[in-house]
């Protein structure tokens, strides 16, 4: 089973998709803004307005990274990150996003380690991210999607996780860059929230020649799992924008 989503305010300046977090929390505490019913034609607190009709913007302003999401997702505040880490470490994180969207935040809850505190599993969320490390598209592609799929949903198990080849992609904006889909099956039921998993990253440099990724996860194999096109339908409106802070 995997550790689950970790969610964290970043603290103090350091904006950096890999802060180090302040006290954990379930990421089912953090307030999100309500999906609007049948959508909005109106940018998030000002900022780009989507180019689905019906769909919402989703921003990371640290980022300058926009895309959109389906109305009923709901979309965490700027200075949230939600991350996985290894489920014997509870402060490791071995993956995260930024201003993420999440849809179906609490679609399963449980106790799984039975100290009286309900953990809620998401159905799915869509986020971005720095990758300054990385060496190049590829790797983050390749690497991200499978990290994702092993944090959130098959650790300590990494020999069922399957990735698909590498290829390059372009968004309708003109991005590009390299996508890559990882997932797994046959995950053991140890805890009534654990299922087969997938995840999608798109990895690309920025406009200043910086490494970031937008990805997505989500459990496979279940009811209401998010169409593989939906997935495809957000990573096409994967866009930069020009946040307005200082270079």
């Amino acid at each position: 089973m995997g550790a689950g989503v970790t969610g964290f305010l970043v603290l103090g300046g350091d904006k950096e998709d890999d802060a180090k977090p302040g006290p954990a929390r379930s990421s089912a505490s953090e307030p999100t803004r309500p999906a609007e019913s049948g959508g909005t034609e109106r940018g998030v607190d000002g900022g780009p307005k989507p180019t689905i009709a019906g769909w919402q913007t989703v921003v990371n302003a640290e980022r300058g990274i926009a895309f959109d999401a389906p109305p009923q997702w709901e979309l965490k505040s700027q200075d949230w990150v939600d991350a996985v880490g290894e489920a014997d470490d509870e402060d490791s994180i071995l993956i995260a996003m930024m201003a993420p969207a999440v849809f179906k935040k609490q679609w399963c809850t449980s106790d799984p380690d039975r100290d009286g505190v309900k953990d809620h599993t998401p159905l799915a969320e869509a986020g971005s991210k720095g990758n300054r490390d990385a060496k190049s598209t590829e790797e983050i592609a390749r690497e991200n999607s499978a990290t994702w799929v092993y944090g959130q949903y098959s650790q300590p198990d990494r020999q069922n996780i399957k990735t698909s080849a590498v290829e390059s992609y372009t968004t309708k904006s003109g991005i590009r860059g390299s996508v890559a889909t990882s997932s797994v099956s046959g995950v053991a039921k140890d805890d009534k929230c654990d299922s087969d998993g997938k995840a999608t990253t798109f990895g690309f440099k920025d406009s200043e020649g910086k490494f970031v990724s937008w990805s997505f996860f989500g459990a496979k194999g279940v009811s209401g799992e998010v169409p593989d096109a939906t997935v495809k339908k957000m990573l096409s409106t994967v866009r930069e924008y020009d946040n307005g802070s200082p270079s």
